[in-house]
């Protein structure tokens, strides 16, 4: 057992390091943390952790290689993945706190946020570059998928709260208009940037 764990150890500190990093899932979280707090943010949270999850079992079985290795479905992908980001600039424009202007919205959705790592590349990354990595060499092959899976997402949901948990905790100090206003500025253009790192 505890060989088992020491042969873990590498895929940990890869699920941490790439999980901990800034991407479209953090940026969105800051955000919704700021503008819904912590524990409304949750289902994002637990969306991105369960589609994640999916996608690691996909890449471990192939699918993800072929995504990547067919021009077409991985110029799909990159598309899909800068557009909506450059929609979520569009919409982190007009953040504000103020009752008037907030009533209508709503944090991102359990299944949205799931269904968007399919569309999020550096998800793809780290779960190709994870699998051709880190995958257990343990017998069967379902029961190293099953592990894998769970070990990433074990890692990579408290990695993703901290985010939640900092927007939550930037919500406190953003009650005046022009700090609103230097917030918006600086989400957008870190939105922008990550849409534009897809390209890169």
């Amino acid at each position: 057992m505890s060989s088992l764990f020491f042969s873990l150890v590498p895929l940990m500190v890869f699920a941490f390091v790439s999980s901990i990093t800034p991407g479209p899932n953090n940026i969105m979280l800051t955000s919704s943390g700021i503008r819904f707090g912590f524990v409304r943010s949750i289902p994002h949270m637990l969306g991105i952790a369960f589609g994640f999850g999916g996608m690691l079992a996909l890449c471990a079985m192939g699918i993800g290689s072929l995504i990547l290795a067919v021009p077409v479905l991985h110029l799909g992908l990159k598309v899909a993945g800068s557009g909506y980001l450059v929609y979520l600039a569009w919409q982190l424009r007009r953040i504000a706190f103020r009752k008037d202007e907030g009533e209508d919205q709503r944090p991102m959705t359990f299944l949205g946020a799931a269904l968007f790592q399919f569309a999020n590349p550096k998800a793809w990354v780290m779960a190709i570059t994870g699998v051709a990595a880190f995958l257990p060499e343990v017998q069967p092959v379902a029961l190293a998928i099953a592990l894998f899976c769970f070990v990433f997402c074990a890692v990579n949901l408290p990695c993703i709260a901290v985010w939640a948990g900092a927007g939550s905790v930037l919500r406190r100090y953003l009650a005046q208009p022009e700090w609103q206003r230097v917030f918006c500025v600086v989400m957008v253009v870190l939105t922008l940037y990550a849409a534009a790192a897809i390209w890169m």
